[in-house]
């Protein structure tokens, strides 16, 4: 068998995957799936949801959140939307910082900060974020993995690239994954810190390689870390059912669903109340959890 470089197997069986704390919440994975819920402060979202520089209504939809069940807050202040246009440092530590900090002193709930930048983790970490959520895996700036270990920040590290060629997407992803974590372990980022996402509609990945993602994304265990997967009013979805992002909540509820019975730990969604609902079904299945 492969060994990863924390020494431990990687086999058709996954080991344990402990505990991570985020914030003063420790997530104990295998127990229950979570919850994160998503909070868009853009004018571009392709979901429809962005908020722009509204921090009322940020926190106004977090406090919603929490009260349906979220387990952590996601707040982005760039769209990764097909054909988005990056958006400049300032503007957005301007769209986050101000909903991070408003956040951080108003929920217990932990709060993620969805950035691939550096000092944009950097900021937002000492506003109070608790969690790096970086769609490029660490692999877009190279300082960001240095941030985490120096707040002791645990990160999600999501599937992406340039390049939208894939031969074996399910190979490709678990290799380039690994070179994720082996950039976080380098730079000091604990073992239980590290949480790992297939990167569903990222990286040139169309519904055939989405929907495959899906289907074996129990080999993603081999990993050893825990899985985060973001389906929520995703193309592939609109793609199978022919419609629009705002009427894609059945689709996305298949999808949670099916990614719980697969091993995902985490879900990020937009509608919390709904697909709570669906992890509570889905682990009382799955995990046995009531």
């Amino acid at each position: 068998m492969k060994t990863s470089m924390d020494g431990g197997q990687r086999g058709l069986l996954a080991p344990a995957l402990g505990v991570t704390k985020i914030g003063r919440r420790e997530f104990r994975w295998g127990e229950r799936t979570y919850v994160m819920g998503i909070i868009n402060m853009t004018p571009d979202s392709f979901s429809g949801d962005g908020l722009g520089t509204d921090v009322e209504a940020a926190l106004a939809q977090a406090r919603r959140f929490v009260e349906e069940g979220a387990d952590l807050i996601d707040v982005g202040g760039e769209s990764t939307r097909p054909g988005s246009a990056p958006v400049p440092l300032e503007e957005e530590l301007c769209r986050v910082l101000p909903v991070v900090e408003r956040l951080a002193a108003a929920l217990e709930t932990p709060i993620s900060i969805d950035t691939y930048k550096a000092e944009v983790a950097r900021q937002a970490l000492a506003a109070g974020a608790a969690l790096i959520n970086d769609v490029w895996g660490f692999k877009h700036d190279p300082e960001i993995a240095q941030v985490a270990a120096t707040y002791g920040a645990p990160a999600v590290l999501m599937h992406n690239r340039k390049e939208g060629v894939h031969v074996d997407v399910v190979a490709e992803v678990l290799r380039e994954l690994q070179e994720s974590i082996d950039i976080a372990r380098r730079a000091g980022v604990p073992w239980e810190n590290i949480i790992v996402d297939p990167g569903i509609g990222f990286g040139g990945k169309g519904p055939e390689e989405n929907l495959a993602l899906l289907r074996d994304l129990p080999e993603l265990k081999a990993l050893g870390r825990p899985i985060l997967v973001g389906t929520s009013r995703k193309s592939t979805i609109g793609k199978v059912l022919g419609l629009p992002p705002d009427q894609r909540l059945e689709g996305t509820a298949a999808t949670v669903a099916i990614s719980i019975a697969h091993g995902a730990e985490i879900v990020r969604v937009h509608d919390v109340r709904e697909m709570m609902r669906v992890v509570r079904m889905s682990d009382a299945i799955v995990r046995g959890r009531w």
